[in-house]
């Protein structure tokens, strides 16, 4: 298990920016579980995700759909579980199919089902909002 990391970003752009250079270090299939409070910048840390993955999809939050898909080299599949509870919810929104096919699958609201994805080894970030424009993202 790697040590945690702690980034200090000072605007979405940052946010975005380091999302894309972390894309880098992932590996096919890797889970990624979000926490932070609404407006911390979990959409933008997944959008430069998704461009660093080499995905041209437009990145928005999937509150609505549950998961957003983007395609690419390497996809990634970003879900909102802030509705989602249980194996057979989590199962029927696609999210073992995505993990096994080896999209990166990144997880908002992930509380909700932190014992099931604990199962698959995680790389938790958390993201708190410190003022209008500063996080501290902690990656581990």
């Amino acid at each position: 298990m790697t040590a945690m990391q702690e980034y200090t970003t000072h605007s979405r752009e940052e946010t975005v920016a380091l999302g894309h250079s972390f894309a880098k270090t992932l590996p096919a299939g890797a889970l990624i579980t979000f926490t932070g409070g609404l407006g911390a910048g979990k959409t933008a840390f997944c959008q430069g995700l998704a461009e660093g993955l080499g995905c041209t999809d437009p990145v928005s939050s999937p509150t609505f759909a549950i998961v957003n898909y983007y395609r690419g080299p390497r996809p990634l599949a970003h879900f909102d579980l802030y509705r989602i509870h249980t194996e057979n919810d989590l199962a029927a929104a696609g999210f073992y199919d995505y993990l096994d096919m080896g999209a990166v699958v990144a997880c908002e609201w992930s509380e909700n089902c932190a014992d099931l994805l604990e199962q698959e080894h995680p790389i938790h970030i958390d993201i708190q909002r410190i003022d209008e424009t500063t996080r501290r993202i902690t990656i581990e």
